[in-house]
């Protein structure tokens, strides 16, 4: 696995327990630690966002 993959992997599980955070407690991790919507919590929604989509490219990798 390349360390692309690997740090792509590592963003999209970071979001799915946040996800999971907000769906069970109603407790935002990212804007408890970086604040609500500043440019660092933006910018780390993003990186989220974008390994999500890398990560469907990992779905079809061998």
């Amino acid at each position: 696995m390349k360390v692309v993959d690997k740090i792509a992997l590592a963003l999209i599980i970071i979001g799915a327990i946040n996800w999971g955070l907000i769906g069970i407690f109603n407790f935002n991790l990212v804007a408890a630690i970086f604040g609500d919507m500043t440019i660092l919590s933006r910018i780390i929604y993003g990186l989220v966002g974008v390994s999500g989509l890398w990560g469907i490219k990992l779905l079809f990798d061998d």
